[in-house]
């Protein structure tokens, strides 16, 4: 690990990009095309989603770089871009326990990392998600200025609420709020949403395209202790989303703040990516060394890759399997109780009948072996 560098790293960096291209070219060329996101029942054909988050992971000795972590923990805080379109994990910073949550330098040397890794063709229409560690002046104007020509730009991000806000949601007419919407584009009346907007003096400060829509639900027994007194008065917990879409073209209602909050929404399944990513040895970091443990983040990221293009590209169409975590695929086809015997100078490989994947795993390996090769 001596040598891993930085020389190094845009090395390595280069040929996942290479490769990443590659896949995505045979993801495009599937009956169902490259897997675009929907949410709220509305297809966003064109646009690459990025979603970026930090986790922790603990150290149990003594290690170079950990620290006591804002959650009283000792270890590591790295930050990640996840595409929700593939569950790859694009890049990641290894940092150290005490790195702040919403250090603007890390989130803009991440994003700048995961945009390398897509194919150029895909770098045209951006959708950058981050919760509440996002919703900074200088992240923001940075997103904004990303836009050119050629490529558009868009974001969600949380919002931490003040006096001002709540003076603001305050003011929020009874019949301005509508119901909020399943990930299926279903309704429910146990949250509802509203544009905040033009009510809300704080984004004097902020870039001019920026909007705000506050959601409420009925709070939860383990936030009970934590609520304001306006969430006391009326009975609902608030959260708000800021944004700079007016309108996403060619996806009809995507202007309305309850479609918009849904999209926000769908950020969550990033925790599913990066559970993912610890069970395929992010976890744990082996080392005392820095170095060493900064190759093994990266190694954690490869492995991760490599699981959601198995699913992608040989398990797409398995029910059980196109959206299997690292330990499902582990115990159905990688932990195979098969048995390999040599023939004829041929390798056959035995699989018992009784075993439940047996179909399952023959499909996926017969589709990956006829995958051509990168040149």
């Amino acid at each position: 690990m001596a040598g891993l560098d930085e020389t190094a790293l845009k090395r390595i960096g280069n040929a996942r990009a290479k490769v990443r291209a590659h896949v995505w070219a045979l993801l495009a060329r599937r009956p169902q095309g490259f897997p675009w996101l929907t949410v709220a029942g509305k297809l966003l054909t064109g646009w690459v989603v990025i979603d970026l988050d930090a986790t922790l992971i603990t150290a149990h000795s003594d290690k170079q770089g950990a620290a006591a972590t804002f959650k009283k923990g000792y270890g590591f805080h790295p930050l990640g871009a996840w595409c929700a379109n593939t569950a790859e994990c694009l890049a990641m910073l290894l940092r150290p326990g005490n790195a702040g949550s919403n250090t603007v330098a890390d989130h803009i040397r991440v994003l700048g990392d995961a945009i390398t890794q897509l194919p150029v063709a895909y770098r045209r229409k951006l959708l950058i998600r981050v919760d509440g560690a996002g919703a900074t002046h200088e992240l923001l104007e940075h997103l904004q200025q990303m836009n050119r020509a050629w490529r558009s730009v868009k974001f969600t991000v949380g919002w931490t609420i003040t006096t001002a806000d709540e003076t603001a949601i305050n003011q929020i007419p009874a019949d301005a709020w509508s119901d909020s919407l399943h990930q299926d584009g279903t309704a429910t009346s146990d949250a509802h949403v509203a544009e905040l907007t033009g009510l809300n003096p704080r984004l004097h400060a902020w870039t001019g395209t920026l909007r705000l829509l506050v959601r409420r639900v009925k709070p939860s027994a383990r936030h009970a202790k934590n609520l304001t007194d306006l969430e006391k008065r009326t009975g609902w917990r608030y959260q708000i989303v800021a944004t700079n879409i007016t309108r996403i073209a060619g996806v009809p209602g995507s202007h309305q703040p309850q479609w918009l909050d849904a999209l926000h929404r769908s950020h969550a399944g990033v925790e599913d990516h990066v559970r993912g990513a610890k069970a395929m040895g992010l976890r744990n970091l082996p080392s005392k060394t820095w170095t060493v443990n900064r190759g093994w983040v990266l190694t954690a990221n490869l492995a991760a890759d490599l699981a959601s293009w198995t699913r992608l590209l040989g398990l797409h169409d398995q029910p059980d399997l196109a959206d299997a975590e690292p330990d499902t695929l582990r115990y159905r086809l990688l932990h195979l109780p098969g048995k390999i015997a040599v023939h004829a100078r041929r390798r056959v490989l035995s699989i018992p009948e009784t075993w439940p994947w047996a179909d399952a795993f023959t499909l996926c390996w017969q589709r990956l072996t006829q995958l051509p090769l990168t040149t």
